[in-house]
């Protein structure tokens, strides 16, 4: 448990505003080894990207036990500290919250990523109901005796993908705000892009930012300057290793 301490401490120290921590997200053991002999600093699953290796869609479709199984071989494999998508922690009551927590503290993860929105339902939750959500999770996370890094996830961008305004931002600021009272750690804003407001949110948050890198997402040395902390690449990485799986197969089956 001190190792996975001293993990958890160190991943915590890599979050820092204008020099900020870089994820390559992978799938699973074998691209957790080829990310880590790249010179990543950490490793973080992406949930899409891990479903979709198992042939599931996103949004906990892949069951916690697959998904913590995956997560006892991926940490097995590095000597990195490992973060965890934890989606929306496969339950919706506390009680089973702190249980699957646990379940993923003991596999070996020092942090999650815990989103707001209602997974297999309509919206977010409402910020007062989802401060208890992340209490129960620091809770459990204490009791395991791990520091657990909480980056807590609004989907607010997300959803209003192409039409986000500064009513959104104000949203969010106050949620990173809400989430920081309740134990989090991180704010995860994915799907925000535009650099003004990323700046605004990195001013005002009393957590460090990650941003998504997105197709128009500014550039890593950009988000830098605007006071990001975290960096993710999501189900990027998994998408661009089956193009070029496909691309090679084609070459096999399909020779000019």
């Amino acid at each position: 448990m001190t190792e996975q301490t001293d993990k958890a401490a160190t991943f915590a120290k890599l979050h820092i505003k204008g020099d900020p921590l870089v994820l390559f997200n992978i799938w699973d053991a074998g691209s957790a080894v080829a990310v880590a002999e790249s010179g990543a600093k950490a490793i973080a699953t992406g949930s899409w990207g891990v479903a979709a290796a198992d042939g599931f869609a996103d949004g906990e479709n892949l069951s916690l036990d697959a998904a913590i199984a995956n997560l006892e071989r991926i940490t097995a494999s590095v000597d990195l500290p490992v973060t965890i998508d934890f989606e929306g922690g496969y339950a919706d009551d506390n009680a089973g919250l702190a249980e699957n927590v646990t379940r993923v503290i003991r596999a070996g993860a020092i942090g999650i990523n815990f989103e707001d929105q209602k997974v297999g339902g309509v919206g977010l939750f409402p910020i007062e109901e989802q401060q208890s959500r992340i209490a129960a999770i620091r809770e459990a996370a204490e009791r395991s005796g791990v520091p657990l890094f909480i980056n807590a996830r609004t989907d607010i961008f997300l959803k209003n993908h192409a039409s986000y305004d500064e009513a959104h931002l104000a949203e969010a600021v106050e949620r990173s705000k809400a989430y920081a009272d309740a134990g989090a750690d991180g704010f995860f804003a994915p799907g925000l892009r535009k650099p003004e407001f990323i700046r605004q949110l990195t001013e005002a948050s009393p957590l460090p930012v990650n941003i998504l890198v997105m197709a128009d997402t500014p550039s890593n040395e950009e988000l830098a300057t605007y006071g990001v902390a975290r960096i993710s690449y999501g189900p990027g990485p998994y998408k661009r290793m089956i193009e070029f799986l496909k691309g090679i197969a084609r070459d096999v089956y399909s020779p000019q």
